[in-house]
């Protein structure tokens, strides 16, 4: 009895039809497929729903800690002047 080789197979991820490592499109069933997927990343359809630290790196603060609500002071656009 021969052994038979197995062949991977998934299913694209744009319209779940099943695709074959072989295909030229891999993993994408058609140049279509792709164009969509890279679409939805250009145009920020999918994201990271949660911020990923490092835990080899010291804590970061938060986005909202950075701020305050507070404006810089002085500078060039702050209308403040030395006179």
């Amino acid at each position: 009895m021969a052994k038979r080789k197995r062949v991977l197979s998934l299913v694209c991820p744009t319209c779940k039809r099943p695709v074959l490592r072989s295909d030229t499109e891999f993993p994408f069933c058609s140049e279509r497929c792709r164009l969509i997927d890279l679409g939805k990343w250009a145009s920020d359809g999918y994201v990271v729903s949660t911020p990923i630290f490092d835990p080899d790196e010291p804590e970061q603060p938060r986005p909202a800690e950075h701020h305050h609500g507070k404006k810089p002071e002085g500078g060039a656009d702050s209308g403040k002047t030395d006179h």
